[in-house]
């Protein structure tokens, strides 16, 4: 048996034993960490193909091996055959944990299977925090010689992927929540289609605007992702206008984002860029502090660390912050495809701005039409009601005169609307800069975890509701009862900021800034449950997606009010939730003894102002204006959809009651019912 494990006996054996085996060694591409500094390539065992499934999981002495089984032909550059029963090892279990969920073990093809066994990206990291020069020299050259000219330039997508198979693919999605293989063989500066307005680039800027301090925090983050995020930075901004670039490192694990990276800065990046390593995890919101306590610019830039800059991002927000000193600027922020790496950007000039939920999450929202009135071109300014966050540009004075962060939030969520409500409610503008475009990739899962496993979003929103959104504060609640009462920490400070600021209340945000919001139970006829008076069931979302249109069903009227049970009967005749409204879906469906049978069911959709989302409530009908048709609770029992039919006002099938009903402009009643 070959062990790379005595030390005595690395060298020889990476350079003697296997070397001869699999061809010329040396450091390049994908390597076995033989230990000392000796690395052995294993990019010459890729796309080899065996006669049958080769890889065993098997241990040795509690240590993992991959073991080839005996009369496996390799297919090798110099046609050599793997011994009978040779075995390796590395130092670590990163290759051995990637072959095991590589190549399953009872995976035997019939004729001949093909395989990638490709290390993964953290075979790459280094063994120990700290080493010689010449290991991360020999380390970065290797990732250099990954990388295919030409590949994903002008944000083209990469579909085909003849370098892996489609399991390492799905692997490492899987793992990193983004193609990461495939970004480590695109150039960290690739070309990137200019996305503006046409307009855009005729635009003229002044020749002195405040300089920029770039933020970048990263934890745990993809080299290749983070290395562009900085080139393009650095390539797509004026460098007299760009005073730094500050990387944040929140504690990372990862070797490769240790020594290596201090290498790769101190030798292939100017001495702008610089570097700063928390000695412990702090999370996105207190790193962004830190971030901002090191910089010395005017402006203050904060990015994600997996975007990437086209050309003239910068100069838009700069003039505007010259400007306006008070105003935070976000960019447009396209889409980098988590997959094929594709820049996607639409083509036509409209854009989108930021909103919220009631439940205390950012959303996209069109640009609201009295706003559109009030904007002279397709590349002026837009103001936003809300922010992303993680994407923005503001004035550094400001940053801490308007209160920088709430210090005491926990790692992440919640900080881009108490920002956002802040800005607007103690004298700031947020706005949308159309000539600023910023590509990120959108990832479906956080590739980390969180300390403590505690529900950060949650327990920093309740925070900023009970600060900023005073009585309106009670939506969110109906969101999430259960942090009615949860510590949430002291926000006496948070308050007399607030205070300090002489900052105007939640109600005139909502009149001035986002007029368009929908209230749930202010300006409507009615609201809350909607109750079958023959029995005890209600209208019910089924808990079904608060944005993807769904049918609607019912369930137990719960004891108290619960969103999935929250509806609302505007005064346009609406029954409604937050941003979807109840229409009927014509179907024929015939249920027996019911007169007439089913006509359709009743679907929730965007509220569009269209006829099919008009309904009546006499005589304790919920009558469909459009067909005529009634809502209906024969036959229906708990979790099933709700159907409309012919009315039958004598039917108390047909009886329907809202829980707290309008008596005037400002006064609601409960329904003695309830």
């Amino acid at each position: 048996m070959i062990n790379l494990l005595e030390p005595h006996r690395q060298k020889d054996v990476c350079r003697n034993d296997l070397g001869p085996w699999i061809g010329d060694v040396s450091l390049n591409d994908d390597w076995l960490l033989c230990g000392g500094g000796v690395r052995l390539s294993l990019w010459n065992l890729r796309n080899l193909t065996f006669p049958m499934s080769v890889f065993k999981k098997t241990k040795d002495d509690g240590i993992h091996v991959a073991k080839f089984h005996q009369n496996s032909k390799l297919r090798l550059p110099n046609q050599l055959n793997e011994p009978a029963g040779r075995q390796f090892h590395k130092p670590n279990n990163a290759l051995a944990d990637t072959i095991e969920n590589e190549i399953p073990e009872d995976s035997v093809a019939a004729d001949t299977q093909s395989i990638n066994p490709d290390p993964g990206p953290d075979a790459l990291e280094d063994v120990t925090s700290v080493q010689p020069d010449e290991v991360y020299e020999a380390l970065i050259k290797a990732d250099e010689e990954k990388i295919i000219p030409g590949l994903g330039d002008y944000g083209e997508p990469v579909d085909e992927t003849p370098f892996m198979a489609r399991y390492e693919v799905a692997r490492i999605m899987k793992k990193e929540a983004f193609n990461r293989a495939l970004s480590d063989r695109i150039s960290l500066s690739r070309r990137l289609p200019d996305a503006r307005n046409v307009m855009c680039a005729v635009k003229n800027y002044d020749q002195q605007l405040p300089s920029a301090s770039v933020i970048i925090i990263f934890i745990n983050e993809a080299w290749s992702t983070l290395l562009r995020t900085v080139h393009s930075t650095l390539n797509q901004s004026p460098e007299k206008h760009l005073k730094e670039v500050i990387l944040i490192d929140d504690f990372s694990s990862r070797d490769e984002l240790k020594g290596k990276l201090d290498y790769y800065l101190r030798t292939r990046l100017p001495p702008k860029v610089k570097l700063v390593r928390l000695k412990e995890r702090n999370g996105l919101i207190r790193a962004r502090m830190a971030g901002a306590r090191e910089a010395t610019g005017d402006v203050l830039v904060f990015l994600d660390s997996h975007c990437e800059c086209i050309v003239g991002w910068l100069e838009p927000q700069l003039q505007r912050i010259k400007e306006k000193r008070d105003a935070v600027l976000c960019p447009i922020i396209d889409v980098i495809n988590d997959e094929n790496m594709a820049y996607m950007y639409s083509t036509s000039n409209e854009f989108q701005v930021g909103g919220f939920s009631w439940s205390g999450h950012f959303t996209w929202i069109p640009i609201p039409g009295f706003e559109k009135q009030r904007l002279n071109s397709s590349t002026d300014l837009a103001r936003s009601p809300t922010m992303a966050g993680g994407l923005f540009a503001i004035e550094r004075k400001y940053f801490w005169d308007i209160g920088s962060y709430d210090a005491e939030m926990e790692v992440w969520g919640g900080e881009n609307l108490e920002m956002s409500f802040r800005i607007w409610q103690c004298g700031g503008t947020l706005e949308v800069a159309p000539c600023s475009r910023v590509g990120h990739i959108f990832r479906a899962f956080h590739p980390y975890s969180f300390p403590g496993r505690k529900d950060t979003h949650g327990i920093n929103t309740a925070r900023m509701v009970e600060v900023w959104m005073d009585d309106y504060k009670r939506l969110f609640y109906y969101h999430r009862p259960d942090l009615k009462n949860a510590s949430i920490g002291d926000i006496s400070s948070r308050k007399q900021l607030r205070e300090e600021l002489q900052c105007r209340d939640f109600k005139w945000y909502l009149n001035n800034v986002i007029p368009q919001k929908f209230v749930l139970d202010e300006n409507v006829l009615a609201y809350g449950r909607l109750r079958s008076r023959t029995r005890r069931i209600c209208m019910d979302t089924l808990t079904k997606s608060e944005y993807q249109p769904h049918d609607v069903g019912v369930y137990n009227c719960h004891d108290q009010l619960y969103m999935s049970q929250f509806f609302s009967w505007s005064k346009k005749g609406e029954i409604r939730r937050e941003e979807l409204c109840a229409e009927v879906k014509l179907r024929h469906i015939i249920i027996p003894g019911l007169i007439g049978g089913a006509k359709g069911n009743v679907t929730l959709t965007r509220c569009s102002d269209s006829p099919n989302q008009v309904w009546t409530h006499e005589n304790e009908l919920i009558r469909h204006k459009e067909t005529g048709y009634c809502i209906h609770a024969y036959g229906l029992r708990p979790e099933e959809l709700l159907t409309v039919a012919n009315c039958q006002e004598s039917d108390l099938y047909f009886k329907w009651t809202w829980e707290f009903i309008a008596v005037s402009d400002n006064e609601m009643v409960k329904n003695i019912l309830f």
